[in-house]
């Protein structure tokens, strides 16, 4: 059930309880998580903190606190499968979900007492109505077998025009039941057909503490990251960024004009955000312009980097702005004050020549005392290099406190520790998708592109993880819709696998809807996966909260790719 004062229905409810917080390994939950752990610090609430990874971590989860909690919090993980039929609980076991995945389970919907959904109704759910997908028992049932025993004293003759007329009726009701079972289906399959996301969880959290008059500029940074980590990930449309962004604008505004009478606004410790209009270029400010140049997507798939042709023409932008070399190379913070003073709009200028329109961004920077600035897509590469991190020692569960303590601005130590990791992620990237494309990896199947990253590519354990895939997924995308001369490439799909466990030998199965200006970032593999594994039983694990990302038996590969061909012809 939806849940529509989120502070009497939700927050005065676990106040004075212990809760179960459960929440899932991406960005946005984790900055959903501090904004909620510092309410609960605020109200002295008892909590334990559980990272989980997929479904069988969740249930996993569930099965060890069960005992100990009536009241579980789930962030971004639990929406779009039926939680009851999942985790089979206790009745006294209570689930607050707080989620970005879409569609909504329907039973999730009208479950009126243990499953209360945190999400907000502006976005356009589209849930079907109760009657079009329920029926109840008694109109099942009917009443067929009422009638049978007592007549046993009438004539004959009258009884069997009784029994004609009721084996009518028993026929026009079955013959209702399977024209409402099969308008069911196909309602159910309209609604349940893509995948998709809805507003950041960080900031459904931070409305709460908005509510609870209880929000700091801390909580306020943490919902900005959120919501840059929907976009840097390509969760969200353009417009419903650039909506999200008003809103969290005006907060920003209201904060800083509460702190501009304060004695503290200059102090050594203080924390300013301010909106940005930026330039789409990944982490520049902590490293050289050019190598943020040559390892964002957006610059290096319009200049087709892969390329000599490429390469000549960056030389020419560069000669284009009038930077000297020199500058371009080192570190941003080394460049000479003359040249960083009007770069944007310098690089804005030469970009509009060179075809890039939209090199800027509506975005949001913050300022620690002095020195350190950041800006909001720094701290998502940052977080998410750490949370990800295939170093050899670290579990996920460390990686995990790792990613959340970088958040934290009295860790900026471990911030600067995931930039760095993040610009070799980036690299990695890049050096892959000029690979793929130079060597022709990308396959048309069909009905959709697909690449195979063979055992010895190098990185490729950095691509067992799932946003790192997703990220070289759509970067591979675009550079390949850029550099292909075949329009009909240009609409399709694309299916990226990439080995996950070589000794169990299974592969990561991921696929992304199609590249365009306009696209609504609605993803059908979800169900076209499902139905293919079924068809073919190859051994597939559904086990991420994306339902568009699988693992699969190497073996059976092929069979799989084939169903999938058939079915999406």
């Amino acid at each position: 059930m939806f849940i529509t004062d989120i502070r009497k229905e939700f927050y005065d409810v676990v106040v004075n309880q212990r809760v179960a917080l459960l929440v899932s390994s991406d960005i946005d939950a984790l900055c959903a998580c501090k904004i909620l752990q510092a309410l609960f610090h605020c109200d002295q609430v008892q909590y334990t903190l559980v990272p989980v990874t997929g479904w069988q971590d969740l249930g996993t989860a569930f099965l060890e606190h069960k005992e100990q909690f009536r009241y579980f919090v789930l962030i971004n993980c639990g929406a779009n499968v039926d939680l009851l039929e999942t985790l089979q609980p206790e009745e006294d076991s209570i689930f607050f979900i707080c989620d970005t995945h879409r569609p909504v389970d329907v039973v999730n919907v009208y479950n009126d007492t243990q499953v209360k959904l945190m999400i907000k109704q502006d976005d356009d759910l589209g849930v079907p109505s109760y009657d079009d997908i329920f029926r109840d028992e008694e109109e099942e049932g009917g009443d067929d077998s009422g009638n049978e025993s007592d007549g046993g004293s009438e004539p004959s003759g009258k009884r069997r025009r009784y029994d004609e007329g009721e084996v009518e009726r028993r026929i026009e009701r079955q013959r209702a039941t399977r024209e409402w079972e099969g308008r069911r289906r196909e309602i159910l399959f309209d609604y349940e057909q893509y995948e998709y996301h809805g507003t950041s969880a960080a900031m459904v959290i931070f409305e709460l503490a908005w509510v609870l008059t209880k929000d700091t500029k801390d909580m306020l940074w943490w919902a900005i990251i959120g919501l840059t980590d929907q976009w840097v990930h390509d969760k969200i449309t353009h417009m419903k960024y650039v909506t999200d962004i008003a809103t969290l604008q005006r907060h920003v505004s209201r904060h800083n004009h509460r702190n501009e009478d304060e004695d503290n606004s200059l102090s050594i410790d203080c924390m300013r955000i301010s909106f940005e209009y930026d330039l789409r270029l990944a982490l520049y400010q902590h490293w050289s312009l050019f190598e943020s140049i040559c390892n964002s997507s957006y610059t290096s798939c319009n200049f087709k980097l892969w390329s000599m042709h490429g390469q000549k023409k960056l030389q020419e932008f560069l000669a284009d702005m009038g930077l000297p070399l020199k500058q371009v190379k080192q570190k941003f913070n080394s460049m000479d004050m003359s040249v960083k003073e009007n770069l944007r709009e310098v690089i804005e200028e030469s970009s509009n020549k060179y075809g890039m329109k939209d090199i800027r961004i509506q975005t949001f920077g913050v300022h620690f005392g002095f020195k350190n600035r950041f800006l909001a897509s720094d701290v998502v590469h940052a977080a998410a290099a750490l949370l990800e991190s295939t170093e050899k020692d670290d579990s996920p569960g460390d990686n995990f406190i790792k990613a959340l303590d970088c958040l934290s601005r009295s860790n900026l130590e471990r911030l600067h520790g995931g930039i760095d990791l993040a610009k070799k992620k980036l690299m990695a990237i890049q050096q892959t998708v000029a690979s793929c494309i130079c060597t022709n990896l990308i396959l048309s199947q069909g009905p959709f592109l697909y690449c195979y990253l063979l055992e010895g590519t190098p990185d490729v354990k950095l691509f067992s993880k799932p946003m790192a895939l997703t990220l070289l997924c759509k970067y591979l995308l675009k550079a390949f819709v850029r550099s292909t001369r075949n329009k009909r490439c240009k609409l399709l799909p694309l299916i990226i696998a990439a080995p996950m466990d070589v000794e169990k030998r299974t592969v990561i199965v991921l696929g992304i809807p199609p590249e365009s200006e306009t696209s609504d970032k609605k993803n059908f593999f979800g169900r076209a996966f499902e139905k293919a594994a079924e068809s073919t039983s190859s051994r597939t694990l559904h086990d991420h909260f994306d339902t568009s990302i699988i693992e699969l038996k190497m073996e059976d590969r092929t069979k799989f790719l084939d169903a999938l061909i058939t079915l999406l012809s």
